[in-house]
């Protein structure tokens, strides 16, 4: 029987990582994922955490949702979730390697939205397992946010035959001339993690992302996707999928090549280390 985690505030992610991080000590040996399911009902978008987002990501200030937006509202369901007692891996070590994106139409901050997030289907990796997360956000009953967040658990082996499914990355013959060079601050970790709630230790100083085999703090992938993304901003169609692979990780501070190709409807795009040319992010936006 599907159980639901209801809510009627956003959880708080200062109550869920401590939970998350004693659950991660506890002996988890995989296995199913739980019949679980978070919702979050008639919620509103706070206009002052619309306008800190958007200065954190560079995205134009606007009533109207950057696509990435909706992730603020369902990433604290994911991670009551994953930090639930049935959930089998533990938080900690888990990689997050894709995000899909489809905004069925633009979303106002007027407007009060639904949201749910449930799990995928468990797949073998080449590296592991891997798993889904799956967010929909509803205007009433009409959809209009959906998301697929990927994530990685590693092990010994894939747990299986067979490769993952992987997003489709920017390929492209043409000259790999960048559009810009962006030089991320040290401490974006800890302004996203304050905006976003993700106050992952991985992001926020340099001595606790050691603790977790780093050389140096690492940006979140989230805003790496929606710096790139912001890159778009005014050309975007209303509805569209960006769909991403996360790579290697942006060690903070940090100098980064952006590149965007166009792609029939719509573009490809990268971001990689400006110096080596070491990849973090292939990624494509598709218009629906």
């Amino acid at each position: 029987m599907m159980t639901t985690l209801s809510f009627q505030k956003l959880p708080s992610g200062l109550s869920l990582y401590p939970k998350a991080l004693i659950n991660s000590y506890k002996a988890k040996k995989g296995g199913d994922l739980p019949d679980l399911k978070a919702s979050l009902s008639a919620v509103g978008i706070d206009r002052q955490h619309l306008a800190a987002y958007n200065a954190v990501c560079g995205f134009g200030q606007s009533d109207v949702l950057p696509a990435t937006y909706l992730h603020m509202l369902v990433f604290p369901l994911q991670m009551a979730m994953m930090a639930d007692e049935s959930f089998p891996f533990a938080l900690l070590g888990l990689v997050h390697i894709a995000n899909r994106i489809t905004q069925h139409r633009p979303v106002n901050a007027a407007e009060m939205v639904n949201v749910t997030c449930e799990f995928g289907a468990l797949k073998p990796h080449d590296k592991g397992v891997q798993f889904a997360l799956i967010g929909k956000v509803y205007v009433g009953n009409e959809l209009v946010w959906t998301e697929e967040s990927v994530y990685l658990r590693r092990q010994a082996s894939g747990g299986g035959a067979g490769k993952s499914e992987k997003p489709a990355e920017a390929k492209s013959n043409a000259k790999p001339d960048f559009n810009a060079i962006w030089d991320i601050p040290g401490d974006i970790g800890r302004q996203y993690g304050a905006v976003s709630g993700d106050r992952n230790p991985i992001h926020l100083y340099n001595f606790t992302a050691k603790l977790f085999g780093f050389p140096r703090a690492i940006a979140h992938g989230m805003w790496t996707k929606a710096r790139s993304l912001a890159a778009y901003d005014g050309r975007l169609p209303d509805a569209f999928t960006v769909d991403v692979q996360f790579k290697l990780p942006v060690l903070l501070p940090a100098k980064v090549a952006f590149q965007s190709i166009p792609n029939g409807k719509g573009a490809l795009f990268s971001l990689a280390d400006a110096r080596s040319g070491k990849p973090h992010l292939a990624g494509t936006i598709t218009a629906l």
